[in-house]
């Protein structure tokens, strides 16, 4: 048996054009023991307290209610996907101004980052 020790999952649904959020999950800790053949299992199961926290940056223009239920919709995708308790996401929500997302999110979270996204954006600025 492999020890493994943590696992990362990356959102590929919600987090895509939304942001990045990495999200780690430790699921326990295995020591075989050489001895006697035995494995020592140090956890059943832990779960990083604060984890994960989302970013979604968009135009302005939406109502309180639409940011609301798209903060909702994340967090249940996340807690789906990534198996974490609901009160360890958070969720965060910035509006940047059409004429400043190429400097303030194009350049530095996406061109800057291919190699991270999940799913690249379907136009270039």
């Amino acid at each position: 048996m492999k020890n493994k020790i943590s696992r990362r999952y990356f959102l590929k649904k919600s987090a895509v054009a939304l942001g990045t959020a990495a999200v780690l999950d430790f699921q326990s800790v295995v020591i075989p023991d050489r001895a006697s053949g035995s494995e020592l299992v140090l956890s059943k199961e832990f779960k990083e307290m604060e984890m994960p926290h989302i970013i979604v940056k968009l135009y302005p223009g939406r109502s309180e209610d639409q940011k609301i239920r798209l903060a909702e919709a994340i967090v249940k995708d996340v807690v789906a996907i990534a198996r974490c308790d609901e009160k360890s996401v958070s969720v965060a929500i910035e509006e940047i101004r059409p004429e400043d997302w190429e400097e303030k999110v194009y350049k530095p979270d996406i061109l800057g980052k291919l190699d991270k996204l999940y799913k690249k954006p379907g136009y270039n600025p």
